[in-house]
């Protein structure tokens, strides 16, 4: 197991890595205020891992309130989230009670806002078991639901007490799932991680591959690189916007598409795309620069191109990205591969051009 820190004084709490953690309830029980716990999970994860959860924590003396949500980022809304509120009423949780999150990134998110809004805020617990969780969404305190008009709009930050990734858990992910966790993963590499870059050129197919030690340390690097980030501003007022290379675009794509027809993973990768050609139209990057970015999303298995909704659609649908400013939208982009800025100088005829030569 290796286990990292994300540092914010008080509300500081450890990410664990590892095999089979699921089925060590003593990482979970210290963490506990009460010995009642709530199980948010989904009808496709549940069946595969809520019972080892569920049986090493009742061993331990804890008891357990199960909570089973619709798959998909479809229901990433307000009356999924009600079902949560519902559960948690009828059984009588208290503010106390902490909050476990097993699933992806739809499940960790809406568990960690019922977690943030339930009596004005209960502690929780990130077991992510998709890629893209466990190297993103489940650190960090980001918690959110989605709006008709823009994805993850309504949300608040509540950090978890604990992250425990259980590498094992990826057996049973779908490729196409994997794919889109591995967005996110080489976003890292873009945004700060130079090294880490020309790390994943060269071992892309073990990872595609589910080689242990690759996969490890992949995910390890990456939720360091993410740990260090949050820590340096949690709320976003600064560098974390760098993590958003490719969301704006992205989220375009998602919204305008409808949730769920392409995965999160997807539309950041060919967010990064955008992203890359109004870096290179900048003069930031060159074009031997956005060749390697495709390349390596390529052998990913992920999209380089968005779906052709048009720039008009794709700018009134980022219109009402949180970077906005002032009434101006800001884009993450690149000055190299390594490097990203967060700026609002940039011309919106060469935002509209760099969706369109990145679309079909």
């Amino acid at each position: 197991m290796r286990t990292l820190n994300v540092d914010l004084g008080v509300r500081s709490y450890p990410i664990h890595i590892g095999d089979g953690l699921i089925d060590r309830a003593e990482l979970i029980v210290p963490f506990l205020r009460t010995r009642k716990a709530v199980i948010v999970t989904n009808e496709v994860v549940g069946p595969l891992y809520f019972e080892r959860l569920r049986a090493g924590l009742v061993r331990a003396d804890v008891e357990i309130v199960p909570i089973i949500l619709p798959d998909g980022e479809a229901h990433k809304e307000w009356q999924t989230l009600n079902t949560i509120f519902d559960a948690l009423l009828r059984e009588h949780c208290e503010r106390s009670t902490t909050l476990i999150a097993l699933g992806g990134g739809v499940v960790g998110d809406m568990g960690g806002f019922a977690a943030a809004c339930y009596q004005r805020g209960m502690p929780f617990i990130q077991i992510p078991t998709t890629l893209l969780a466990q190297v993103d969404s489940s650190v960090g305190g980001k918690t959110a639901i989605n709006h008709p008009q823009g994805k993850n709009m309504i949300g608040a930050f509540h950090q978890p007490r604990l992250v425990l990734a259980d590498t094992a858990t990826l057996d049973t992910l779908p490729e196409r799932e994997f794919s889109a966790g591995l967005a996110e993963v080489i976003k890292y590499g873009l945004i700060r991680d130079a090294a880490f870059f020309d790390w994943l050129e060269q071992n892309i197919d073990a990872l595609c591959a589910l080689e242990p030690q690759a996969l490890a340390w992949a995910i390890e690097r990456s939720c360091r690189n993410k740990a260090e980030v949050v820590a340096a501003d949690e709320t976003e007022q600064g560098e974390r916007a760098l993590l958003n290379l490719g969301h704006t675009f992205g989220h375009a794509i998602e919204t305008g598409l409808g949730y769920g027809q392409w995965l999160h993973g997807e539309a950041v990768a060919a967010g990064t795309m955008m992203a890359a050609e109004l870096s290179c139209r900048l003069g930031w990057i060159d074009s031997l620069a956005v060749a390697r970015i495709e390349r390596l999303f390529e052998r990913a298995g992920l999209p380089t191109y968005g779906p052709a909704l048009g720039a008009p659609c794709y700018l009134e649908l980022m219109a009402h990205d949180k970077k906005v400013e002032a009434g101006k939208l800001r884009f993450v982009l690149l000055r190299c591969i390594g490097q990203a800025v967060v700026t609002g100088d940039v011309d919106m005829s060469d935002v509209g051009a760099a969706i369109e030569a990145r679309c079909r």
